[in-house]
């Protein structure tokens, strides 16, 4: 039990502090590089520093043998898993926001720097394909796999792999729904011992998150809001991703299994 927490902790504390020591890199060449600046890293900066932060996290990560890479569950050719990962994922999104909206409002301390990195052409790169890669191998990688392997009941694993995710995010306003993504990640990763269906899962919500952000820029918009303030419409698209949702989840419960 002390060698799994004393991991845990080296696991979440090295992520961390990986992202912390990206980002002071990045800010320090950048005031070098432009004294005028003050400091304040322009959106091109943010995003090379989330970027970098990835990657270093992955090689930490892979080289350090925390967390298995291995072709094997892919080598099974679970596009059938993928495919309904895709769809759980798009079907999550309304319900998702509709439920965080029904909550009290959390303050968004991030809500700058997501803007910045969300409006810029490359934030894509850092935000929809090196951020689910890095965050999969860490959390369900290396943490819920040490939990596993020292829970005996799996959903206390995965609770808790779960609970460390969210407050890894350091932003209350995203803490909920990353807690709520973290239980259905770390089910996928519990039914398969790969990362790849949950790499997929939070690769469809990120992407999709930024390119609604493109097409609705504004951060206080509501789903009131977006559906011209008809809260049966509201209503109807919730039941709606519900029903691309629900299928989608009994899919997976039929469908996820480790690779023979």
């Amino acid at each position: 039990m002390k060698k799994t927490v004393f991991n845990v902790v080296t696991y979440t504390v090295t992520f961390l502090c990986l992202q912390l020591l990206c980002l002071w890199g990045v800010q320090a060449l950048w005031s070098w590089a432009n004294p005028e600046s003050k400091g304040d890293l322009s959106a091109t900066a943010m995003v090379i520093a989330m970027a970098l932060s990835s990657v270093a996290t992955l090689a930490v990560f892979i080289l350090a043998h925390w967390a298995m890479v291995s072709p094997t569950y892919l080598r099974s050719r679970p596009w059938a898993v993928f495919f309904w990962c895709v769809l759980t994922s798009l079907g999550a999104l309304v319900p998702s926001v509709y439920l965080q909206e029904l909550m009290p409002e959390l303050p968004n301390v991030a809500e700058q720097t997501f803007d910045m990195i969300l409006r810029d052409r490359w934030g894509y790169v850092a935000i929809g394909l090196l951020v689910p890669l890095a965050e999969e191998l860490v959390f369900r990688g290396a943490v819920l796999r040490e939990l596993l392997q020292c829970c005996s009941r799996h959903w206390v694993a995965i609770a808790l792999s779960a609970l460390i995710f969210a407050l890894v995010h350091a932003n209350p306003a995203q803490m909920p729904h990353a807690f709520l993504i973290g239980l259905l990640l770390g089910w996928m990763y519990y039914r398969t011992r790969s990362i790849l269906p949950g790499v997929v899962y939070h690769w469809v919500n990120n992407s999709a998150a930024y390119v609604v952000y493109n097409l609705y820029p504004d951060p206080t918009l509501t789903l009131d809001d977006l559906f011209g303030g008809n809260e049966r419409t509201v209503l109807m698209a919730v039941g709606f991703s519900l029903l691309i949702l629900l299928p989608s989840l009994y899919q997976l419960w039929l469908r996820l299994r480790p690779a023979a």
